[in-house]
């Protein structure tokens, strides 16, 4: 898996693009996600821990966590919008430029939340402010992936796409790492009263931070040749989301189905467990502390399942674990209700570190060698922002929901999570894979 001279010229004409440039793509990728995803990610912290309180008071403690995870739910619902304008616009003006522009959008929100009045100060103003500031963080987030996966795959030699995309992918498990622990510094500095008058808010302002350090490595980026190429021929697509809708549908709904399980599981595992435990068990930490210790494995797990789907293709390992996560779903929570916290870590080491970044982890590459050159960013973004839309930002909410429904008993969630998986189990079976045509045939030629 390491990223040598030699490796990188025998799948490229020499010149086109250097080895540092390379680097700088990946790091780009990296970091650019990582701040993207932290922001996101806070804000499921928080509507875990803490929104529910701060802007929901008057509602009972069903009703605000329901509000809360409502809230978090509207970004992922304008992922999708924001997908639909970043891949319009990527596919005629290029990547680099809109994911510019997605970086700083996402740290203005998350910066702009932690100074927000709490509904104590402004009242209902303060949740119309929550909202619309989530629901900008959702815009940023669906012009980010697409531009960021597509930035460093189309740099990749074909051999090396899967791990050239996991770096996309690793920063996900990075934000993730960044916000928990962010908020679990918080929570161990301040004491219970403090955290929640302002404790709460300086992992949002540290945001601003972070996003200078992204936007300097980022800016020094260039879009791929073959799609600067495609510019200077005049072949860039005018209207490509329509485009990519009327000749490009199934693979719109395979990318879609890909995401289901992928992100319901996810979403379930590291948001909604929080405030599980914590109203089931009354622990507060075991859920954190195990978050901190899969998203940093994350970091070393992403790229080994990139790397390994260049060896023996994407279908096989996303197939696999998405039949695995239908069955996994139901212990985990018998385990949650019953099971010693000591070992969540684990349990979630099973969970996130294997059966969800293995499904995560070949993405960036596979989602877009689903689609042509001209379409790319249309077509990956609306697969990828819908899907998350219907596998993750519901997830908390409807899990809230049927665990009322089922009279305290998680067995609807489970059945839920089960559902997912199998959708996207049979997408796995339906998606191309290049990746297994070129192991079989060394010979195949580089294009996409």
């Amino acid at each position: 898996m390491v990223l040598n001279q030699s490796a990188l010229e025998q799948e490229r004409p020499s010149g086109q693009i250097r080895l540092r440039d390379k680097k700088r793509v990946l790091s780009s990728a990296f970091v650019g996600t990582t701040i993207e995803w932290y922001d996101f990610y806070l804000y499921g912290m928080a509507s875990a821990l803490i929104f529910n309180e701060q802007f929901f008071p008057e509602a009972s403690a069903v009703a605000g966590i329901l509000a809360s995870f409502a809230t978090f739910a509207v970004g992922f619902l304008a992922r999708p919008l924001g997908g639909i304008i970043s891949g319009h616009l990527g596919d005629r003006i290029g990547r680099k430029k809109l994911l510019v522009f997605s970086l700083l959008t996402m740290g203005i929100a998350s910066t702009l939340i932690g100074v927000l009045p709490t509904y104590a100060t402004a009242g209902t103003a303060a949740v119309v402010g929550l909202v619309l500031l989530r629901l900008l963080q959702g815009l940023s987030a669906g012009a980010e992936w697409g531009g960021s996966a597509l930035l460093s795959v189309e740099h990749a030699p074909r051999k090396m796409r899967g791990l050239f995309g996991s770096f996309t992918q690793v920063g996900s498990s990075a934000g993730m790492l960044l916000a928990t622990g962010a908020f679990a510094i918080s929570q161990a500095v301040f004491s219970t009263e403090q955290f929640s008058a302002f404790g709460w808010r300086i992992p949002f302002l540290l945001s601003a931070v972070l996003v200078a350090v992204g936007l300097y490595i980022r800016l020094g980026v260039e879009d791929a040749p073959e799609f600067r190429k495609l510019q200077s021929q005049n072949k860039v697509e005018r209207s490509p989301v329509r485009e990519v809708l009327r000749n490009h549908p199934r693979a719109v709904l395979v990318t879609i189905g890909l995401r289901l399980g992928q992100i319901g599981l996810y979403v379930l595992l590291t948001v909604y467990v929080i405030g599980y435990l914590a109203e089931r068990r009354g622990d507060n930490s075991s859920a954190l502390t195990s978050i901190l210790i899969v998203s940093a494995i994350g970091l070393a797990g992403g790229p080994f399942w990139g790397w390994l789907s260049d060896k023996i293709g994407r279908r096989r390992i996303a197939l696999t674990s998405a039949i695995a996560t239908c069955i996994f779903i139901w212990p985990f929570f018998w385990f949650l209700d019953h099971g010693p916290l000591v070992l969540l870590p684990l349990v979630m080491f099973v969970g996130v570190s294997i059966l969800h970044d293995s499904m995560y982890g070949v993405q960036a590459a596979w989602f877009a060698e689903q689609f042509p050159l001209n379409v790319r960013y249309s077509g990956v973004s609306l697969g990828y922002q819908i899907g998350a839309v219907l596998g993750g930002g519901l997830t908390p909410f409807i899990a809230a929901s049927l665990l009322q429904l089922g009279n305290g008993g998680p067995w609807l969630i489970c059945a839920y999570i089960t559902v997912l998986a199998a959708l996207s189990a049979v997408a796995a079976a339906a998606a191309k894979d290049p990746a297994r045509e070129y192991v079989q045939d060394k010979n195949l030629p580089d294009e996409f």
